[in-house]
This record gives structure tokens, C-alpha cells and sequence, in this order.
């Protein structure tokens, strides 16, 4: 990376920052909520190492990435400097592998899923953080689990004792880039999920990860204590 290059990236990055910043105490503000109890998660897809390096040095502390297999190149770099978390769908097949970089797995889709993780996590003797993954707008493009099925996966993964429910997440719908406020009923359904599901099973579950760049205000002001923003820090995603 050429010096100026590098230098006008940590700049547009550092900028970026200070401007979600921003915007996120005043959701926080208008929601009533301490703008500290939301965790930042930079997406970092098709972001070179040399990139998601620039955005560490400027405080970025957590990292989500789609897929595990560019997920493993860029670890093989980074390292342990960062927590990592997988917020793409997860195969089976790649279950092990995933274990070895993600410190949570916010995808969690199928009983299926949930035991290959079981039995991987108890062969490494650890205990994975995991959130279930909703289709709160029920599109078919979607992966998650259908909201009238929650409640039977929770029941069916509680016996896992090699994972921690921590919580839900859900991406709203498609629709959001145009008009944020088509994800509002959304993120409300997953909010009130969770308060049910706490009761229902006498658990915590205390992480929402809900909106992403065109919707986390909207998602904030619903309940969210994690978002996954990738174009407000580092701007249009490379094809």
C-alpha cells in the first residue's frame, strides 16, 4: 500500500468512525439508551488485511465476516488482536474450521447446525457464544429460522451444554436500503422474541444484533446492543 494511499485510508477511516460515532449517541439518545452498551461490529467482507489493520489502530475491536474460508486468510494475519465473529451462514462442513477463528457464531439456524457445533466444541473442550438467527421478514432469500419456530429450537439446543445461547440476530429486510423504517417491525418482532423466549425458558439472553448501515438507528431505537456495519467504516463493499 503506497504511503499516501495509506494514509488517505487512515483518514477516511478515522472520519467514518467519528461519524458513526455520532450517529449512534444520538439513536442512543433519542432511545434513551447509554450509547457504551452497544457493541460495534466492523463487517469486514472483502476488506484487505491491510484495511481491517487501519481500522484496529483506529479502536475497532470486534470484526464480523461472512465467510469462513476468507475469514482463515485473513486470521492467518491478524491473528488474536481482534475478536472475531461469523455473522454469514454457516455449512457444516465448515463447522471445525470456524471453531478455530470465531469467538461467536451469531448464525445458528437448525437443530443440525447447533449439534455439529456440539460436537465439535466438545472435542476442543470449549463452550461457543452463539445467537440464533431469525428471518423476522420471512424472505425466502433469507437464511433463519421461522419466527413460529424459535421457541422449538431453543427448547431442542438447551441441552447443548457446549453452547451458550446468547441471544438473537436478524437482517432486515431488503427493503431497508431505500427506507429504514421498513426494517422497524422487524427488529420490534425480535425484541419481543427475546423477552418471550427469556420467559418462557427462565434464560438471559442478553445480545440483539440487529441493523446494519441503512437501518442501525431504527434498529437501536427497537432494542439492539449489537450492529454489524461494513459500508459506514470502510464504504462501498468491492464486488
Amino acid at each position: 500500500m503506497e504511503m499516501n494511499t495509506k494514509e488517505s485510508l487512515i483518514k477516511l477511516i478515522g472520519q467514518n468512525l467519528e461519524i458513526l460515532k455520532t450517529r449512534i449517541d444520538y439513536a442512543c439518545t433519542k432511545a434513551g439508551r447509554p450509547s457504551h452498551r452497544i457493541t460495534l461490529i466492523a463487517v469486514t467482507k472483502t476488506v484487505p488485511v491491510e484495511t481491517i489493520e487501519l481500522a484496529l489502530d483506529a479502536g475497532i475491536k470486534t470484526i464480523g465476516e461472512n465467510r469462513v474460508q476468507e475469514a482463515q486468510e485473513k486470521f492467518s494475519l491478524i491473528g488474536n488482536k481482534v475478536e472475531w465473529h461469523l455473522i454469514g451462514h454457516l455449512q457444516t462442513n465448515k463447522v471445525k474450521k470456524a471453531l478455530e477463528i470465531f469467538s461467536m457464531i451469531q448464525s445458528i439456524d437448525s437443530l443440525h447446525l447447533a449439534a455439529e457445533i456440539e460436537k465439535r466444541a466438545n472435542a476442543l473442550n470449549k463452550t461457543v457464544p452463539v445467537l440464533i438467527e431469525v428471518n423476522t421478514s420471512q424472505e425466502a432469500t433469507k437464511f433463519g429460522v421461522n419466527p413460529n419456530e424459535l421457541y422449538g429450537l431453543i427448547k431442542d439446543m438447551l441441552p447443548l451444554s457446549h453452547l451458550q445461547i446468547s441471544g438473537l440476530m436478524t437482517i432486515g429486510p431488503g427493503l431497508a436500503i431505500e427506507d429504514k423504517e421498513k426494517s422497524r417491525p422487524c427488529f420490534r418482532l425480535l425484541y419481543e422474541l427475546r423477552q418471550k423466549s427469556e420467559t418462557e425458558f427462565g434464560i438471559k439472553l442478553p445480545y440483539l444484533s440487529m441493523g446494519m448501515t441503512s437501518d442501525f438507528e431504527v434498529a437501536i431505537e427497537e432494542g439492539s446492543n449489537m450492529i454489524r456495519i461494513g459500508t459506514a467504516i470502510f464504504g462501498q463493499r468491492q464486488k
